[in-house]
């Protein structure tokens, strides 16, 4: 899904950052931004607002990572807990299987292995944080 766009809050004092800068790459982050942006138990919100470095296991280099969402909630407990989010269409998520070795399975291999990198430098930033990260896909959202 490639729609993008930006997104205007209804409740800016939610969003943390330049509310007037929110951009979405796809329908799913877009939905999202809806849902963070009316639910109750959402507190602030923001969109690729932190940096994560972690290192390629396609070149060998230190890249930067902007997850996709960063939310403030407030449980029903009335405990407040931060969580990192990143979006991704389902088929990402998923170890691509090899039929025969074409240039689309190979672009699809590194793109598993990039997101695994990062998804794992993600974990480990959250945890020295104490947040948790999420990944999410078209059929959480």
């Amino acid at each position: 899904m490639s729609y993008s766009g930006r997104y205007i809050p209804k409740n800016p004092k939610k969003y943390k950052g330049d509310y007037s800068q929110v951009i979405y790459r796809s329908l799913w982050e877009r939905r999202f931004m809806v849902y963070c942006d009316s639910s109750d138990s959402i507190i602030e919100w923001g969109s690729e607002e932190i940096i994560i470095p972690y290192l390629s296991p396609w070149d060998g280099k230190i890249h930067r990572y902007f997850p996709d969402f960063i939310v403030k909630l407030k449980q029903k407990s009335g405990i407040e807990s931060t969580v990192v989010i990143e979006i991704k269409p389902h088929k990402q998520t998923i170890k691509p299987v090899q039929k025969r070795k074409t240039q689309r399975f190979l672009q699809e291999a590194a793109t598993y292995a990039v997101n695994q990198e990062k998804w794992r430098a993600a974990d480990l930033f959250c945890k020295e944080h104490g947040w948790q990260f999420k990944v999410l896909t078209e059929k959480d959202i």
